[in-house]
Formats: C-alpha cells, sequence, structure tokens
C-alpha cells in the first residue's frame, strides 16, 4: 500500500482510508478481524466520526484496537465533529466537548487529525481557531481539517489558524464528478460547465490540501451503488471488462480510477467485509492509462466537449 503525504503536515498515511461509520451493530470480534485485516494490506489511517452510530462506532474500535497487537502510534486515527441533530455547531465549546467524548470512547490520548463536519454557516472562524488552538497544546489533537467545504470557507478559516488545514473530505466517485466536470468544460454553455463548488479541486491543489473522497461507490446522496447496478449499464460494462483486464474486482477499479488523478486523492472506503477489502486494496497496485480514466469517465454519462 503506497503512503501519501498529507497536505502540508509531515503527517503521511495510507491511499486507502478505512471509513468507521459502518462499525456500529457489530461485534467486537468483527471489528478485530476487519483492523487487523486492514493492517495486513497496508491501511494505516481510520476514519472516525462523532455521529457515526451515535458514537458506537468510536467505542467499537477502541475496544477492538485493544483486542490486537497493533500500536496506536502506526496508526493515523481522524476523527469529525460539528453535526448535531437538526443544526451545524462549530462553538468552541461544542469542538472541545466533542473531541473529549471521541477519544474517551475510543480509549485514546490523541487524535492525529480532527475535521470539521460538513460547514457551519454561523462559524466564527475566531472561535474555531481557539478551540484547534486549545486542543493543539493540550496534546488532544495534532492537525486540523474540514469536510464538504468550498474554497473561500477554507479560505476564510486559515485566516486564523495558527496552522493551516491540511485535509477536505468531499464526496468523489466516478458517478459523482462535478469538482472535475467544471474545470473539463470551462467556457461552455452546457449543465456540466456549472462550478457549483468554486474549482475546489484546483484550489486544494494549489494550497496543497489533500482531498479525501467518501463514498467511491455511491452515486448520487446516498442514492446507492453504481456497481453492478442495472442502472448504470454501459458504465459496468466498462469497469468490468477493464477490471477483467488488469485482474481485480470492480471495487477495486473505482478505487484506482480515484487514485489515477494526480491531485494524490485518498480514498475512504466503508466496507466491513474484511475480504472485499483485500479486494479493494489491490487497486492501488495498479494506474490506469488516461484513455482507460477517460473511457470510465465517459461511460458514467459524462460528454467530452
Amino acid at each position: 500500500m503506497k503512503s501519501i503525504k498529507l497536505g502540508t503536515s509531515s503527517l503521511h498515511g495510507s491511499e486507502i482510508s478505512l471509513g468507521c461509520m459502518r462499525m456500529a451493530g457489530h461485534t467486537v470480534e468483527e471489528v478485530r478481524t476487519l483492523i487487523e485485516t486492514a493492517h495486513e494490506v497496508g491501511i494505516d489511517f481510520y476514519d472516525h466520526a462523532d455521529i457515526y452510530g451515535q458514537g458506537e462506532s468510536e467505542s467499537l474500535f477502541g475496544k477492538a484496537l485493544k483486542e490486537t497487537s497493533i500500536k496506536r502510534e502506526d496508526l493515523v486515527i481522524q476523527t469529525k465533529c460539528g453535526i448535531r441533530p437538526g443544526f451545524f455547531d462549530f462553538s468552541k465549546e461544542h469542538i472541545l466537548s466533542s473531541v473529549d467524548k471521541s477519544l474517551q470512547r475510543l480509549g485514546m490520548d490523541y487524535v492525529d487529525v480532527l475535521l470539521l463536519h460538513r460547514p457551519d454557516t454561523l462559524m466564527e472562524p475566531e472561535e474555531v481557531a481557539e478551540a484547534f488552538r486549545t486542543l493543539r497544546e493540550s496534546g488532544k489533537v495534532r492537525h486540523f481539517g474540514v469536510s464538504n467545504q468550498n474554497p473561500m470557507q477554507m479560505a476564510l478559516l486559515n485566516r486564523y489558524l495558527d496552522e493551516k488545514i491540511i485535509i477536505n473530505q468531499l464526496q468523489l466517485s466516478i458517478t459523482n464528478t462535478t469538482m472535475m466536470d467544471a474545470g473539463l468544460n470551462v467556457n461552455m454553455e452546457n449543465a456540466a460547465a456549472v462550478n457549483r463548488d468554486g474549482s475546489v479541486l484546483d484550489y486544494c491543489r494549489l494550497e496543497d490540501i489533500t482531498i479525501q473522497a467518501w463514498s467511491p461507490f455511491q452515486y448520487g446522496f446516498f442514492e446507492g451503488v453504481f456497481l453492478d447496478n442495472p442502472k448504470f449499464p454501459e458504465l459496468n460494462q466498462v469497469i468490468d471488462r477493464i477490471a477483467a483486464e488488469k485482474g481485480i474486482t470492480n471495487s477495486a477499479l473505482a478505487v484506482a480510477w480515484i487514485l489515477r488523478h494526480p491531485a494524490r486523492i485518498q480514498t475512504i472506503v466503508g466496507t466491513t467485509n474484511h475480504e472485499r477489502l483485500k479486494a479493494i486494496a489491490k487497486g492501488t497496485e495498479i494506474e490506469l492509462t488516461r484513455q482507460e480514466w477517460y473511457e470510465i469517465y465517459r461511460a458514467a454519462g459524462n460528454i467530452l466537449p
């Protein structure tokens, strides 16, 4: 498994991160097996959030990790905060409280990265900066980032931070490519030319902010998985053919498609099936040609100008 540098920090993590949202509802033994499988294939980065399973995912992970021989210092642990029932909350009080509760559930003294989960239009960047400073000085959080934010939101926050954000977690899959579409349709009058996110892909590359791709197998906003889905016959035909040629599964190819982009995107996969995780990890071993990448892109219904 290749390792990538995260933002402007000295922190490195595996190209594929294991998303822990779906751990809730599983047994400690099942989560332990999943962690050990991830470690076996070279995954050392784990993505959590305080709301995943109402905290159960973090608790299960913490308990399961203690039953392995894997050392905490050999892992990169990330969690998120800011989503509350019916509203978003980037207040200093909530950020500090959320981190303390996450650490308690994880059974850890610190997390490597904390992300702000979804934008809060009532955010006061000075207050966020105070919270981040407190967390860093106490040793509870080492690096910071955001999720689902556009360039101006990141620029506003960075203006007040002592240490710039290193990560922006964004939805990206073969069927969710708005951050790429507008850049491919500059000076066009078609729908794909609409700049929906402020050129966030280019901005993150310019500012050395690592993009983390969430839901790499989903289409729409949690509408379903596009792989093996009869709604996407042409796309699956192309994916299956190229995957067979490469000797990998269709899910591994979907990950390889994201990793092929020169933005050095880290991909978050949320499977809880350890055998599927092994298969997905093989996507890091191959590199698509330009022709193959664009063929997959076009098969998803995208028309090049």
